[in-house]
């Protein structure tokens, strides 16, 4: 299989690389080089750069992103908004089957204001009851901030591809990952999520079924104190996550 990685350099890139690269013919979208793999070099806002890049390629991995809250609305803008329209738009018109949309958990941290949640993501576990209701993938988004509201975004892009062409589109809302591979603050224990559980939920996504044309879920870890409900993930693609935050304590 034919496969592209958008944002291959990157930390999720590197992990989804490391899964794939035996099972699959992988190629890059860069702005800079990827050692070993055919790159791409092109700024997504540019259409007509990246578009070749799509050609021959059975599955898109959209991970390049401006994660976070830390940039300016034009480079949210140009990369996360902009970007993410020509990708959809570049693997509709190449005849893709699959595009894997690296969403992420922000598009519901707004759920974070409220209690228990706001317990839960501060470490406050003597104030969060025995049980709690789990956020899952058909309820409300609730973005807290212009990074998550362009996730939201992305997901309605995506939809509107599934529905309108015969690409096959899965939004993966994914959880905290870092380089350290481990939680180092307190709300990481309901967010985290490791560099192994999300390169296997990427590589599930790549091997699920086609007729699976659209779908939402949660990648986290297996968090203790998590909110995120990631029942739906194992129904649709069969992810069970293999890392706990609480094995960090």
């Amino acid at each position: 299989m034919n496969i592209l990685i958008t944002g291959m350099s990157g930390l999720i890139g590197g992990a989804a690389r490391e899964r794939l690269a035996p099972h699959a013919r992988l190629s890059a979208l860069n702005r800079s080089d990827v050692e070993g793999i055919p790159t791409t070099r092109a700024d997504l806002s540019d259409f007509d750069a990246i578009r070749p890049a799509f050609d021959g390629q059975h599955t898109v991995v959209h991970l390049a992103a401006k994660p976070g809250e830390h940039f300016t609305w034009d480079e949210l803008l140009y990369t996360n908004v902009v970007g993410t329209r020509n990708v959809v738009k570049a693997a509709r018109e190449a005849g893709c089957k699959r595009l894997i949309f690296a969403s992420s958990g922000a598009t519901t941290t707004g759920w974070e204001h409220d209690e228990p949640y706001k317990a839960l993501a501060e470490g406050r576990y003597d104030d969060v009851p025995d049980t709690w209701t789990m956020i899952r993938h058909d309820m409300p988004t609730r973005s807290r901030g212009i990074y998550g509201a362009t996730k939201v975004w992305g997901e309605t892009l995506c939809r509107d591809a599934a529905d309108s062409s015969p690409l096959s589109v899965l939004c993966l809302r994914i959880g905290y990952v870092n380089a350290e591979d481990r939680p180092v603050r307190p709300r990481h224990y309901s967010v985290w999520c490791s560099q192994r559980d999300v390169a296997e939920a990427i590589a599930l996504s790549v091997e699920a079924p086609l007729d699976l044309h659209f779908d939402v879920f949660f990648v986290n870890s297996r968090n203790r104190w998590g909110y995120r409900d990631l029942t739906h993930a194992e129904e649709a693609v069969g992810f069970v996550p293999r890392d706990a935050a609480e094995d960090h304590r």
